[in-house]
């Protein structure tokens, strides 16, 4: 038998730190600040080089070029194409490698191996043409040979490592999906089990109570009491035929749970029952996977029922953001001015199952009254770029 090997301690310090940053939550803007400045703080190394070169900058003016072109950065996960333009007029002005390595990365990042491929060979021809219409400052290249080592490797590192990192992100990705898949199995799984628990055992005990509720009309007959065993008996079978036809109504439900778009048909439901209903949905909602926006669409529909039971003809909000990393769902409905003259029916499961959804999903769900008003904050991964 072999003994399992021990990891060295740079292999435990290395896990270590992977679960120290994995338990960290990162905003969004945090890093997309941060990039830049990394690429501006190497480009500054160019600076005193750029000032002496052969243009008509000086430290300042080229400190302030370098920062423009390193700020282009800021637009690299919705147009990664713009910093890759930015950085090959850097590179033929004044011959700066360091923006296109970082633009390069992105391009992969963001887009994927083809579009890695076709900017890592737009960056090489703009090199090259720079080179051979001696446009390259010799002092970092003389021969051809020694340019291609210089550029190539430079190109090809940077779009490899983007396009290893866009597929850790797919795999990753695909992954919660699974799990979220795994899990909604499970929960279809236990709702079935329940539906045939409740089919077999109470079914049972409203057909007994129909057939006993008949014997005993039968024994009444011609009695005061013989009306009263008919309608027991009706309304036990009643009960046990919707009883019926809600199990096969669960089992054959096959369409998929509405996602964003249908939010509007959940407000014009909600003004038709005397709340006015306010949406305020971000753009980038619709770039939501099926699972994220069937769990918006459940929590938004949960508490426009709630409101509409609860609270009567008051306005609701509806505000749904990308917040970073993250989708903030809010929805704020006014508190009712008197106490209804009869409770509302409720089971008191809603808030529950809209907390069991969301906790499912790697979010979180918090409810209650604020400020004269009853919120309900639903913030869960948003799983988009």
């Amino acid at each position: 038998m072999h003994d399992k090997p021990t990891a060295s301690p740079v292999h435990r310090a290395w896990a270590a730190g992977r679960r120290w940053l994995d338990s960290r939550t990162v905003h969004r803007h945090t890093v997309d600040l941060f990039v830049p400045l990394i690429c501006f703080g190497l480009m500054l190394l160019d600076v005193p080089g750029l000032a002496e070169g052969d243009n008509p900058l000086n430290g300042y003016s080229a400190t302030v070029v370098l920062a423009l072109g390193a700020s282009s950065l800021l637009l690299r996960r919705r147009f990664p194409w713009i910093p890759y333009v930015v950085a090959l007029g850097l590179l033929g002005w004044l011959h700066e490698l360091t923006l296109v390595q970082f633009a390069l990365y992105k391009i992969g990042r963001y887009r994927g191996r083809a579009a890695a491929i076709v900017a890592t060979a737009g960056y090489v021809v703009c090199a090259y043409l720079l080179f051979l219409f001696q446009r390259w400052p010799e002092k970092q290249a003389d021969t051809l040979p020694e340019f291609l080592s210089l550029v190539v490797p430079i190109g090809v590192l940077a779009a490899g490592v983007g396009v290893a990192a866009n597929r850790q992100d797919l795999v990753r990705e695909l992954e919660v999906q699974k799990a979220h898949t795994a899990a909604l199995r499970a929960v279809q799984q236990e709702r079935a089990s329940v539906a045939r628990d409740v089919h077999d055992f109470v079914g049972r005990e409203l057909t007994l109570l129909a057939v006993r509720a008949e014997v005993l009309a039968v024994r009444a007959r011609g009695q005061a009491h013989q009306k009263d065993f008919d309608e027991l008996s009706e309304t036990a079978r009643t009960a046990h035929r919707i009883l019926n036809e809600l199990i096969v109504q669960r089992a054959r439900e096959r369409d998929p749970t509405p996602g964003i778009e249908a939010l509007s048909v959940l407000a014009a439901e909600g003004e038709r029952a005397g709340s006015r209903v306010e949406l305020d949905i971000d753009a980038q909602a619709a770039a939501l996977s099926p699972l994220r926006q069937a769990a918006v669409y459940r929590v938004v529909q949960e508490c426009l029922t709630n409101a509409v039971k609860h609270a009567p003809g008051e306005a609701v909000r509806v505000r749904i953001a990308l917040d970073g990393a993250h989708l903030r769902v809010e929805v704020v409905n006014g508190l009712p001015r008197a106490r209804p003259a009869k409770q509302p029916v409720s089971a008191g499961t809603g808030t529950f199952s809209m907390d069991e959804r969301m906790r499912a999903m790697g979010g979180t769900l918090e409810s209650g009254h604020h400020g004269g008003e009853y919120r309900v904050v639903a913030v869960l991964p948003a799983g988009v770029q």
